[in-house]
């Protein structure tokens, strides 16, 4: 599972067997929360999240990853091929 990022306590993770449509998964201590990334432009929008993680600290995980949404994007495409 290809760490993307790695960062102030969470890592967000390309799972290379995972189905479409293009998705991360961030996990931190405690918690995993999944997002679609509507590829190639976003929004970023929440799927899911499973752990103890308060409402804030997932908005503020969407609006630091949503920054890298480029990045984010050419990491699926570069395991999956496809965005759906």
């Amino acid at each position: 599972m290809p760490t993307i990022i790695d960062r102030n306590g969470y890592r967000v993770l390309v799972r290379t067997a995972d189905p479409r449509p293009a998705h991360v998964h961030v996990r931190g201590a405690g918690y995993e929360v999944v997002f679609l990334l509507n590829c190639p432009q976003g929004p970023l929008a929440l799927r899911e999240f499973k752990g103890n993680i308060p409402a804030a600290r997932i908005r503020r995980l969407a609006n630091e990853i949503e920054t890298e949404l480029a990045v984010m994007c050419a990491a699926w495409r570069k395991y999956h091929g496809r965005y759906y």
